[in-house]
């Protein structure tokens, strides 16, 4: 089975001393779950990367952002651009979640432009894609999940080596409602195989070869940790409401390391 990841998403929560707090307890922890078994990775907003940076450099735990600017610089009152990121080392950003594109009204085109820009300057994608729960009574899911890859399947397969896909169904986040093994392990196996056929067809017969992640997010929790992850084609977790509490977030990943 393959190394798990596991990816906080700390959304719009927090101050200076919550994440102090909370990163020296993750620090301490991460001492115990061994590199080669488990990447924990800390997507938290702008303001706090620095902190990030002084907590975990050279921890082995990596950090990121929640979102990032399509473009490098000019007038764009409040974006954030990809090379602002790296200046605190960010290794990862989140793109395209539900919140983001029902809030902003962010188009596929819009995320894969972003995609572009982090894989252009060694920021490694976290990818979210999902369905809502009237594609999914309608039997859409898989027609919309391959919509939103396609955008970004249209810079070439190789574009997705060394990324993360984030399967969020969107009726999970929030809602107490994890998918299934099964549905969680379709998806994510769809996903793969998905993009592993668009590389045969555009000749490139080594994709599977190129290393990919696919995990799930949508109301993971201590509970339904080990569940989820025994899965051979989940690759790890997005923890969102769970990564609030250091010793939740600690148990989640301690239970990857189980795994």
């Amino acid at each position: 089975m393959s190394k798990k990841i596991i990816i906080a998403n700390l959304k719009m929560h927090g101050s200076s001393s919550f994440y102090e707090d909370l990163f020296a307890q993750v620090k301490s922890t991460q001492k115990h779950i061994a590199v080669s078994d488990v990447e924990i990775v800390m997507c938290i907003p702008y303001p706090y990367l620095f902190l990030a940076e002084k907590f975990f450099a050279h921890s082995g735990i990596s950090w990121g952002s929640q979102n990032v600017a399509k473009d490098l610089a000019g007038p764009f009152t409040g974006e954030v651009s990809v090379t602002m990121l790296t200046d605190f080392a960010s290794q990862y950003a989140i793109i395209g979640h539900s919140e983001r594109s029902t809030a902003y009204c962010e188009s596929d085109l819009n995320i894969a432009e972003k995609f572009k820009r982090l894989k252009e300057h060694n920021v490694r994608p976290i990818l979210c894609v999902g369905e809502t729960f009237i594609e999914r009574e309608a039997g859409m899911e898989k027609k919309v999940v391959q919509a939103q890859l396609e955008t970004i399947l249209s810079n070439g397969s190789e574009i997705f080596a060394d990324s993360v896909i984030a399967y969020e169904p969107i009726w999970a986040i929030g809602s107490d409602m994890a998918a299934s093994p099964e549905q969680a392990q379709n998806m994510c196996s769809f996903i793969k195989d998905f993009i592993h056929s668009e590389g045969k067809q555009s000749g490139n017969n080594d994709q599977k070869k190129i290393p990919l992640k696919v995990v799930y997010g949508g109301s993971v929790n201590e509970k339904n940790t080990l569940q989820l992850l025994s899965l051979d084609e989940v690759d790890g977790a997005l923890i969102g409401r769970c990564s609030l509490s250091a010793d939740k977030f600690i148990q989640i990943c301690n239970l990857a390391h189980q795994i």
